[in-house]
């Protein structure tokens, strides 16, 4: 009954659609209808600015962590639990029920349940991922190339099977939600965040 209770709270708190809360609170937009349409940072970045896109990064993460540590801090559980319970959040994140189950792409929820699981991971892969954002200036590679690498840090450096696995689950989940934008980076239309190397290099050819 524990464990169920915790998946549908988890659920509930990581299906909060934090960008179309501050885009309507604060800016009155529905960040659905603009840009690209998706509720993430990415796309509250480009559309509202750099502090809302931070903002809903940091509430997109502080989802997961909370959702994740329910089973350590309420029922002083296995932190194994945490993993588990913490992919609830990512549905929730994925498939809103607040806004007909649609939702966002969960690279940043996924983070807070890695911060809730084990924080100096969490430092590691935030590292690894900004890095590549700004290399490429493109989240979605920074985000499809980023997973694939802490999968493998999990598997050959932590060598913990349970980390290990949810990694190569949320890897794969991770492009399937990035379908739409794996087409446009083939055809050369994909979205550049206004800062990085790419950027500059676009801005220094016009």
């Amino acid at each position: 009954m524990k464990i169920a209770i915790m998946l549908i709270v988890a659920y509930l708190i990581g299906a909060i659609p934090s960008g179309v809360i501050i885009g309507k609170l604060f800016f009155h937009t529905d960040i659905r209808q603009i840009g690209s349409g998706n509720i993430g940072t990415t796309n509250t970045y480009r559309v509202l600015g750099p502090v809302a896109g931070t903002v809903v990064m940091t509430m997109d993460i502080l989802k997961g962590t909370i959702a994740a540590l329910q089973p350590t801090l309420l029922f002083h559980l296995d932190n194994r639990y945490t993993l588990l319970i913490g992919l609830a959040a990512i549905l929730g994140h994925t498939f809103s029920i607040y806004i007909g189950f649609k939702g966002g792409k969960a690279v940043a929820t996924s983070a807070g349940i890695l911060l809730a699981y084990n924080w100096q991971f969490f430092l590691i892969a935030s590292a690894i991922m900004l890095t590549l954002v700004y290399i490429t200036s493109m989240v979605s590679v920074a985000s499809m190339t980023s997973f694939p690498i802490v999968t493998l840090i999990a598997i050959f450096y932590y060598r913990d099977p349970l980390l290990s696995v949810v990694a190569l689950v949320l890897t794969i989940f991770i492009f399937y939600r990035h379908r739409s934008n794996i087409a446009r980076i083939k055809n050369g239309t994909e979205s550049l965040v206004h800062f990085g190397l790419a950027w500059r290099r676009q801005q220094a050819k016009k």
